[in-house]
């Protein structure tokens, strides 16, 4: 690999090639989305040991409208502490108080101005803002007790989980009260059912976006025939991990749009090799990480600030090599949640898999620890993945659909590279594979075409049935194979480099089946002998009416009819 060296001269040349494509280049201006709004009337639900509950309360009372104590776990306080709680008895003493002796059976859900904490007291629970306030919710929670009652990485706005005698225990509760009044975040996210893969007809499929979100904001509900994603916009955080890890795009980002963030890194780049720059590197970086930053990066180092890194997926850093850039580098940060740092890294996994599939280093892609200015400022591995005089726009695509753009991006980097010619292996959960079909025992009744979310597969017309795919555009959500009335269909993971991947593939193919009386064709000839053998021993089609399974359904009720009309008897036999 070619060794990458650059003078005083050439950083100065970079840092001046940035300033104007900084200059030049825009950020997205689609940044107004739907907003949601919140309403906070102050009234606060206190939970932990009774020696704590009452001296946050003792503190909070001036800045808040009503306070109610639920204690849920005893107190180990000494003689003094015992002391304490008697003084603190006249300032808090009006307040209502609850005790459980088990909390184990306590309900929190909600969000700022809407928590609804219900107690097991009876059979259907007790709400506690009911009994305590006469009204149906609270609207803040300070829970003090250990552990606290939600395990969350992200907590819902207006639940604040705090220790006794912590370091940010008195600047939690001087923040507290401030939480009162009507406040407004942005929706980040909008969600195409049309395009989801997590249920069809009952059948059950992809569950990627319910691993990942870090504040539990994504729910899978159950209608009466199907499932459905539901997102609670209260509670979402906008951290993006779903969909970055969503394969069909039906959850798609709005701050921004995917569409003009990947359109406004192409751009900077352009900008950056006009202007004379080197071997741009483009960093995904959350905006309060790089606020935070001390010094300014290098000039080589185009950074891309999001809301949440990730935001920004597998196809926006393929993307960015695919126009130039000769690295990608994700910022790591103190404040990013496990989970979408374990989702990043699958990512990632998967990013690196698929370059060296198309002949590529799995260095173009790499994160950078917190704090590192040296590693963030470093110069790149090798040189670009594809050299400004190699670049154009005709393999670009401006599409909304996300797969269509992951495809055209993979397209083009194939096009740079040597592909390999055998399908490689993808980190385990990885939306690329196809299909494996048992032909003979397959009848192309299209109940896997029915339930596909993509256009991966697809059938033939009514001369030549069949069974197609296209591999490009499976998500290996597996409704296919659920959907198998005859259980013939096997997920193939993996991801297939050579261009069959993208041409549509014939699974299995047979002629129609004509109707026996108006020669029109209906079904497939396996269709026709797997019915006649399950109702072989069905009265209705006794004798010469197994014929009627031979005919089309217009020809099946006229022979109904005709059968009637010169047996009436037989009437009574229907």
């Amino acid at each position: 690999m070619t060794s990458i060296a650059l003078t005083r001269l050439d950083n100065e040349s970079n840092s001046s090639a940035r300033r104007a494509a900084r200059s030049r280049v825009s950020w997205p201006a689609n940044l107004a989305p739907e907003t949601i709004d919140y309403e906070s009337r102050g009234h606060l639900l206190i939970l932990g040991n009774e020696l704590d509950a009452r001296r946050a309360a003792a503190r909070l009372l001036p800045g808040l409208a009503s306070i109610t104590l639920l204690v849920t776990e005893r107190s180990d306080a000494g003689e003094s502490e015992m002391e304490d709680i008697e003084l603190l008895w006249e300032t808090t003493s009006s307040l209502p108080n609850f005790t459980l002796d088990s909390a184990s059976g306590l309900r929190l859900e909600g969000y700022l101005g809407r928590f609804t904490v219900t107690l097991p007291l009876e059979s259907s629970g007790a709400n506690l803002a009911r009994a305590s306030l006469s009204r149906d919710h609270f609207d803040l929670i300070l829970d003090l007790g250990t552990p606290p009652r939600l395990a969350l990485e992200l907590l819902p706005p207006g639940y604040v989980a705090v220790r006794w005698g912590s370091p940010t225990f008195d600047s939690t509760l001087e923040e507290l009260p401030k939480l009162t009044g009507e406040f407004e975040k942005p929706r980040f996210f909008e969600v195409h059912h049309d395009l989801c893969a997590h249920d069809s007809r009952g059948r059950r499929g992809c569950t990627r976006c319910l691993d990942v979100c870090p504040a539990d904001a994504i729910a899978s509900r159950q209608g009466r025939i199907e499932a459905w994603i539901e997102i609670d916009p209260y509670r979402c955080h906008g951290a993006g991990s779903c969909t970055s890890a969503c394969p069909t795009g039906a959850i798609e980002y709005r701050l921004p749009h995917p569409v003009p963030l990947e359109q406004h890194v192409t751009a900077l780049l352009a900008a950056y090799a006009e202007a004379g720059g080197r071997h741009p590197v483009v960093r995904f970086i959350d905006r309060q990480t790089l606020e935070r930053e001390a010094g300014e990066s290098a000039g080589h180092v185009l950074d891309v600030p999001l809301e949440e890194v990730g935001a920004a997926g597998l196809e926006q850093w393929l993307s960015a090599l695919a126009d130039g850039a000769a690295e990608v580098r994700l910022q790591a940060s103190d404040t990013l949640p496990e989970s979408v740092s374990r989702l990043l890294d699958d990512q990632l996994a998967q990013a690196r898999a698929l370059l060296e599939a198309l002949g590529h280093s799995s260095r173009f892609i790499t994160w950078v620890p917190v704090h590192d200015a040296a590693r963030r400022d470093a110069l790149p591995h090798q040189p670009n993945l594809a050299p400004r005089d190699a670049r154009d726009d005709a393999g670009k695509t401006t599409a909304s659909d996300k797969r269509e753009r992951l495809n055209t991006v993979i397209d083009r980097l194939a096009a740079l590279g040597k592909p390999r010619e055998a399908r490689q292996a993808m980190p385990l959960g990885a939306a690329f594979g196809g299909i494996e079909v048992a032909t003979a025992g397959c009848t192309l009744c299209m109940s896997c075409v029915a339930v596909c979310p993509t256009s991966a597969l697809g059938g033939g017309d009514d001369t030549t049935p069949s069974l197609t795919l296209c591999e490009a555009d499976c998500v290996q959500c597996g409704l296919c194979q659920a959907a198998c009335p005859e259980q013939v269909i096997q997920l193939v993971p993996g991801f297939l480099p050579t261009p069959a991947r993208s041409e549509r593939q014939v699974l299995k193919e047979e002629p129609a089946f004509e109707c026996i009386r108006c020669a029109k064709p209906f079904a497939t000839t396996s269709t026709i002998a797997a019915i006649k053998a399950k109702l072989a021993d069905h009265p209705y089609f006794a004798g010469e009416a197994m014929m009627r399974l031979e005919m089309c359904e217009d020809c099946r009720v006229r022979d109904v009819w005709q059968e009637l009309a010169r047996n009436p008897e037989a009437q009574l036999k229907v």
